[in-house]
């Protein structure tokens, strides 16, 4: 069988010699040993050549490649990359109490964690208080139950706010966590301008694939477009969005989907801003991404160059931006919680190397890297410091951050990186001809997008055409597990709703009523809400009672309702 290889331009000078190679050596070989597949292809369904050889000549590498640190970047954001210093190694940790979340984070930093990243538990994140009956049953389960400001400064006691940078994955209220966090900042006499950290704030990406909104979209566009505006003027080094793809790829999503459908989620909310009035080059550059780091990975290390590329394109030439760092894009990583099998766990230490060797390769600014075992629970102390481990090991023992962009100029992955760019640019196209995401979220197509892929995947696993090793080969017979897991204190809740008594009891509740007032009334303008909702935490007002007031300004949205 005679293979054609991916050639982009003319390649003249090499093609007897692939001639002669395809005739005298591959063919011979195929006749006695066929491959192993009758094609190969990657997760988004890209065809893959048996072997890719150089452009030649190639006039457009400035265009397409570039220098780090330089437009289109992809090659890196930054002119040293991982020379100059290492990503943020940043673990996802939150659960139980604020108290012993802290206890979690001190450990880690002191194990040589470089920043910190929060996970909240479920009512938090649908804006309700531990006392409150939705919240029944939940209260620190999958996170930590951060309530009120009093919650937020036992988080981060002893944690100095100037020097340490603090995530948080976070999105319908996001704009209260950040009040928070500003007003703990304020306490440790930490000026508000000196804050480092992000807010997830992506809330586009829950009505298609997580779930955890509250308010119909349009009164959520508001709270995003207030957040840029107050932090350009107000806390500059802080990333006022973390436009989310990751939990478009644990929904099942291809690579080529991951960009288009988080790149697409960016321009709705710089468009936003934009309609609001807010210049473009004073907010850009403080927009970051979160993205998937998945199994297949070689087309994981090209589906981070594709995106930097894609969306430096974007915002120079679609939004007409002018500052070099309003093209940029800075992401977070975090390996594929989706591909951690509950079957022989220990296994997931090697896939989850992989995963982040490939964001590393791919130029990421911030990892973080899933425990073994959390197919089957919150992460253990344990499984957390070899997850971290796993990222030491890559940064200070395997050279890879010696050079930049190791793997550029590979030619499969300079064929990759431009396909991948090419097809999520198709779907964004596609995207715009609807009438935009909300249009396309409306109307079901970005959801049925998704729910194809991750049903194409499934297919494939059941019919063994995907290897998942221990789960459709390679398989054991069932035995006990032997690895501890973490068990959390059911008496949590009963603790939480407790000390929220308290509070009630002791802060100035008529201070409370007047300010629940100024909500409701300034959530009825168009008015910026971040320098109110500063003063509610101040004064001990809570996060569900804020977002219970704005719930009976603006409602809740419902799915399958219009957006």
């Amino acid at each position: 069988m005679l293979y054609l290889c991916h050639i982009i331009k003319s390649m003249k000078p090499l093609d007897p010699h692939k001639t002669t190679w395809e005739q005298q050596v591959l063919n011979p070989t195929l006749e006695r040993f066929p491959e192993r597949r009758t094609s190969f292809s990657t997760s988004s369904d890209i065809n893959i050549d048996p072997l890719y050889l150089p452009v030649d000549p190639d006039p457009d590498y400035a265009e397409t490649l570039g220098f780090p640190g330089e437009y289109p970047f992809t090659r890196g954001v930054q002119p040293t990359m991982y020379r100059g210093r290492f990503w943020t190694m940043r673990q996802y940790a939150g659960f139980s109490t604020a108290v012993e979340s802290n206890q979690r984070y001190k450990f880690l930093l002191a194990q040589g964690q470089t920043g910190l990243s929060v996970a909240f538990d479920l009512p938090t994140q649908i804006g309700y208080d531990a006392d409150d009956p939705m919240a029944l049953g939940e209260v620190g389960k999958v996170g930590v139950s951060l309530p009120s400001l009093r919650d937020m400064q036992i988080l981060l006691e002893g944690i100095p706010l100037d020097k340490v940078s603090i995530s948080m994955t976070i999105n319908a209220p996001a704009a209260i966590l950040l009040a928070m966090v500003i007003a703990v900042g304020k306490q440790q006499g930490v000026s508000v301008n000196k804050l480092r950290g992000t807010i997830q704030n992506d809330i586009l990406k829950e009505y298609i694939a997580r779930g955890t909104y509250i308010f119909p979209p349009r009164p959520s566009m508001r709270l995003i477009t207030n957040v840029f505006d107050y932090c350009a003027r107000e806390v500059p080094r802080w990333n006022t969005i973390s436009v989310s793809g990751y939990h478009i790829r644990e929904a099942g999503s291809t690579a080529v989907q991951e960009i288009a459908f988080t790149l697409a989620n960016g321009i709705t909310y710089v468009q936003a801003a934009v309609d609001a009035g807010l210049d473009i080059d004073q907010f850009a550059d403080q927009i970051s991404f979160f993205f998937n780091a998945h199994n297949n990975f070689l087309e994981e290390i090209a589906k981070f160059r594709a995106a930097r590329r894609l969306w430096a394109k974007i915002m120079r030439e679609r939004f007409g931006a002018k500052k070099p760092e309003s093209w940029r894009l800075r992401f977070h990583t975090q390996t594929a919680g989706s591909t951690l099998t509950a079957q022989q766990p220990e296994n997931n230490v090697v896939r989850v190397a992989l995963q982040a060797l490939a964001a590393v390769l791919g130029g990421t600014q911030s990892l973080h890297t899933n425990g073994r075992d959390e197919a089957l629970a919150l992460p253990t102390a344990e499984a957390a410091q070899i997850a971290l481990r796993t990222q030491q090991i890559i940064a200070y023992e395997s050279g890879v951050g010696d050079t930049i962009d190791p793997l550029g100029g590979s030619y499969y992955i300079e064929y990759l990186t431009d396909e991948l760019e090419a097809r999520a640019a198709a779907y964004i196209q596609t995207i715009d001809e609807m009438g935009g995401v909300l249009t396309a979220i409306e109307t079901g197509y970005i959801q049925r997008e998704i729910q194809e892929a991750a049903y194409r995947f499934q297919r494939a696993l059941e019919e063994k055409e995907e290897i998942v090793v221990s789960v459709n080969k390679f398989v054991q017979a069932e035995e006990s597990l032997s690895i501890e897991m973490m068990k959390l204190d059911p008496a949590v809740e009963a603790g939480q709703r407790q000390h929220l008594a308290r509070l009630r009891a002791e802060r100035d509740n008529a201070k409370v009523a007047e300010l629940r007032a100024q909500v409701e009334t300034t959530a009825r303008t168009h008015e910026n809400l971040m320098p109110l909702f500063v003063t509610c935490v101040e004064n001990d007002v809570t996060l569900g009672e804020i977002c219970s007031t704005l719930r009976e300004v603006w409602g809740e949205y419902q799915p399958g309702t219009d957006l």
